[in-house]
């Protein structure tokens, strides 16, 4: 019975795992995203036509709207959109899959590890319940599989070691993460290279046959993506929209207000003989500054405990992405992993692994960033639940067991107050107040307008805020056919465009003064903030908290 405990428990943590991420899974957050749309709807043209959205046969990228996405987890959606149809759970299930999976490797790569079967188990158990890992595995965001396959990558790497076939499974996991999310093309190359210096030795006791295949399996997997980078010009489009090395024009409004005054300062430096200014005002130190201070932020336990409002589609509504009770031992495990008899190549790994998450995101702006950072995830984990179990063996040494028992029983009651709450604040609250933050209203507006739409001549919808990438709603909930569309975005060049027109549907900005003089035979969409006491108001959807969404006008 004792042999098989741990097996019985992780089927518990496994089913706690489960339980999470798929309950309400459609409806929680209570509208998809832009993002998870765009995914959904491109699944949904090659499943039926083999071609994206704008005609491009089995692509490794996604255009989507202008940004490239990659393209993995539109085709891992399109098993669960032919099963279940093109709808929100669908595009929702590959992500909630994977963060299942990502619990159960935890807990195999920590044994592997550390072999302590207890600090595995307990780390499969609190990424289970993770805040972080719950609010990105429960949504079509591509980082929470990225995340997943660099746990994948570094638990057959480290198999492998023992059993040679298994580091091909590495090597194809890195691999394939090139194609999952824009974070990865760093990361995954940075956590393999992390994990070959620290296992040279190891390696090199493999043949070079061995290693030569792996070395062409790698780039056989990753040749597609490279190819694509190599060749497209926009293939980086995304990160050259996103990195602080972005030059910025006098005319437009740069990000970094620092770097747009730096060459100027520099100028009056030079003229004024300061040569401390000269250096001090140096692009490259002032760059250097920010992506080291970008770094940093991420570290702030002001960031991983609180909530962020500038960013309420990364956290639930009062909660941060740890739980509060977590942070103590947080600082515990990381001072057991540093100075406690472990293996160096563990110690190196764990440090290496936490300490290069955050570098990709670093070089961004908009940080600090949740997403781009999930690759923090096991790491946190690892050093809470160290924590959690050398306090513990502490207090037993120290007092008995009586103690020991009374504190494990005050910690699990502290565990369970916060996660109750946070529980409530995720499944209970979320939706109520921030349906504004998921573009929330698009699932009431599309089959209104599509029982209406043979009374008009033309439906206009805005494609501004609160209705940015309108068009990829209708698209989604219209099941719009994947052929036909085609045939328009080939007859626009094939390309993203900020305008859109299908049917008697056309998305582009609508002005104030078009408004208050609307053709006759017309509909209008727009945000509600944009509506006067003039305007022809039919029809009104209001977010879930009561607050005025979307407004349709009639001409």
């Amino acid at each position: 019975m004792k042999k098989y405990k741990y097996w019985y428990l992780l089927t518990v943590v496994m089913v706690i795992a489960v339980i999470l991420r798929f309950y309400h899974l459609g409806n929680v957050p209570i509208s998809p995203d832009w993002d998870e749309a765009s995914l959904g709807y491109n699944a949904y043209s090659i499943l039926l036509t083999g071609h994206d959205e704008y005609g491009r046969f089995l692509p490794p990228v996604i255009e989507s709207f202008g940004d490239f996405k990659p393209a993995l987890y539109t085709y891992l959606s399109i098993p669960s959109i032919a099963l279940f149809g093109l709808n929100v759970f669908a595009v929702r299930l590959p992500g909630a899959i994977l963060g299942v999976v990502a619990v159960i490797a935890s807990y195999f790569l920590v044994e592997e590890l550390f072999k302590k079967k207890n600090l595995a188990l307990l780390t499969s158990l609190f990424l289970a319940i993770s805040p972080w890992s719950l609010q990105f595995s429960r949504v079509g965001f591509e980082a929470a599989v990225g995340d997943t396959f660099v746990i994948l990558t570094v638990l057959f790497f480290l198999k492998g070691l023992k059993k040679t076939w298994l580091l091909y499974f590495s090597v194809i996991f890195s691999a394939l993460n090139l194609y999952v999310y824009q974070s990865e093309k760093a990361f995954s190359p940075l956590i393999f290279l992390l994990l070959v210096i620290i296992f040279y030795k190891k390696l090199l006791l493999k043949s070079k046959k061995t290693l030569v295949a792996l070395i062409i399996t790698g780039l056989m997997v990753a040749s597609p993506m490279l190819a694509f980078t190599i060749t497209n010009a926009n293939s980086l489009e995304r990160l050259t929209a996103t990195d602080i090395f972005a030059s910025y024009s006098p005319s437009s409004k740069p990000v970094n207000w620092m770097l747009s005054l730096n060459p100027l300062e520099n100028l009056q430096d030079k003229k004024t003989n300061d040569l401390l200014g000269v250096f001090l005002d140096n692009r490259k130190v002032v760059l250097s500054e920010q992506i080291l201070s970008n770094y940093f932020m991420h570290f702030n336990p002001n960031w991983l405990l609180m909530p962020d409002d500038t960013a309420p589609r990364h956290h639930a509504p009062q909660m941060g992405l740890l739980y509060l009770w977590d942070f103590g031992f947080l600082l515990i495990g990381l001072y057991v992993l540093i100075f406690a008899k472990f293996e160096k190549s563990t110690k190196m790994l764990v440090f290496g692994w936490f300490l290069l998450s955050p570098l990709p995101a670093s070089i961004t702006i908009d940080v600090p960033h949740a997403v781009r950072t999930l690759n923090f995830l096991p790491t946190f984990q690892i050093f809470i639940a160290l924590g959690l179990l050398s306090t513990l063996s502490f207090i037993k040494v120290k007092f008995g067991n009586r103690v020991t028992v009374i504190s494990f029983l005050v910690i699990v009651l502290a565990l369970i107050f916060n996660m109750a709450f946070y529980l409530d604040n995720y499944f209970v609250q979320y939706n109520y107040y921030n349906s504004q933050d998921w573009q929330y209203g698009y699932a009431q507006l599309v089959p209104y307008l599509q029982s209406q739409q043979n009374n008009y001549q033309k439906i206009i919808v805005s494609n501004v805020a609160p209705l940015d990438q309108s068009y990829i709603f209708f698209l989604f909930y219209l099941k719009y056919p994947p052929l036909q569309y085609q045939h328009i975005a080939n007859l626009r060049g094939g390309h993203y465009t900020q305008d859109h027109v299908f049917g008697k549907f056309e998305f582009r900005s609508i002005s104030m003064r078009e408004l208050k003089q609307p053709f006759k035979g017309y509909l209008y969409v727009v945000g509600a903030n944009q509506i006067s006491s003039e305007d022809k108001v039919i029809k009104i959807i209001d977010y879930l908290n009561g607050q005025p969404a979307i407004a349709i006008i009639e001409g």
